[in-house]
């Protein structure tokens, strides 16, 4: 597969003047939506969040000084518009509010190639289309901006009319923070595709098997409920945040020799060539589009699969155990997690 050449770019790379005189239009305030509209504000750029009439965001964005107009409206008078939606909610707001209004001229942006790679989305010609996706929950890409620091960033030029696109990106970017951590440019195709994978294999997907299995195979040899969350989830975020700090050698370094020993012999056991090829078969799934056509089923049939495996793990063992054990530690802040509301995400 022929992917572009590395590179990262920098606060001195990208330059914010290059969009001053936008109108950016944020649509979406949740997640990704209330932070880029806050840090691009804040880095002095012309931001107008495009809100349905009925969501209970618009106050809250108001609150929070930003102007707030339809998706429409805020679409049609900016130069350009971020999408920061939920992806399955891309194609409909996209058909309805934006693509009416679309002109030459304009640029469309994103934050995650779905709807561009898998055609949900056919922007017109003479359109700029790019994207800027930070590597990071938007409420800590938010807290770094006011601390004066960022998160790192994927950009990718998908079309360019204009032939400034890679400059309107960089300074998005920066209007973000994102160069001052540094951003990489990518594909469409090379940022979804990767990013359908880690979250499958890695980071959602293969972290929260291993840690259930993990948690089931010791309370079925009769240990304690309690003791097996704190080795297999509880320790989880120690054993991370040493690698996030200084990668899997640190790690190593930090912990015992006997558990350095035991991640010698006993991790290839786990993940082995069986484990290789599934996660080779995901991939291919992700890459030929079958994922996705899954994935865009299930939201047209009304979730029925989504939701009853949502409800089975919400009520796993794991999880009242480690209520039970988190409500007693409030130093780290414990957290519930609230239903989620999907059916006005914008």
């Amino acid at each position: 597969m022929t992917t572009t050449e590395a590179r990262m770019y920098y606060e001195a790379d990208a330059d914010l003047e290059a969009i001053r005189n936008k109108r950016i239009a944020i649509i979406g305030y949740g997640s990704q939506g209330h932070a880029h509209a806050l840090n691009l504000r804040d880095s002095g750029l012309n931001v107008t969040v495009g809100l349905h009439e009925t969501s209970a965001s618009r106050e809250r964005s108001r609150e929070e000084g930003l102007a707030v107009a339809s998706v429409r409206e805020a679409a049609e008078a900016a130069d350009i518009i971020m999408v920061l939606i939920p992806d399955t909610e891309h194609k409909k707001v996209y058909e309805e509010s934006i693509q009416p209004v679309m002109r030459p001229g304009k640029t469309l942006m994103f934050a995650h190639g779905f709807s561009i790679h898998y055609g949900q989305i056919q922007p017109p010609e003479g359109v700029d289309v790019l994207m800027v996706a930070p590597k990071s929950p938007g409420h800590i890409m938010r807290h770094l901006y006011t601390q004066g620091q960022g998160v790192p960033a994927l950009f990718a030029v998908g079309q360019d009319a204009s032939g400034t696109g890679e400059r309107t990106a960089l300074a998005y970017a920066k209007g973000l923070g994102c160069t001052r951590a540094g951003a990489l440019r990518t594909t469409f195709a090379e940022e979804t595709e990767t990013d359908l994978f880690g979250e499958q294999a890695v980071l959602c997907g293969g972290v929260t098997a291993l840690i259930k299995t993990g948690f089931e195979t010791l309370v079925e040899a009769g240990y304690q409920p309690e003791l097996a969350y704190f080795e297999c989830m509880n320790e989880m975020k120690l054993i991370v945040d040493l690698m996030y700090q200084g990668g899997l050698n640190y790690m190593r370094y930090s912990v015992s020799d006997t558990a350095e020993y035991g991640d010698y012999v006993s991790g290839p056991r786990l993940i082995d060539d069986h484990v290789r090829q599934e996660m080779r078969a995901v991939l291919r799934d992700v890459q030929d589009g079958s994922f996705a056509r899954r994935w865009i089923e299930e939201n047209e049939q009304g979730r029925p699969n989504f939701e009853r495996m949502r409800e089975a793990d919400r009520n796993h063992q794991i999880e009242q155990v480690g209520a039970r054990l988190r409500a007693m530690m409030s130093w780290i802040g414990p957290e519930a997690a609230p239903q989620k509301q999907e059916a006005n995400p914008v």
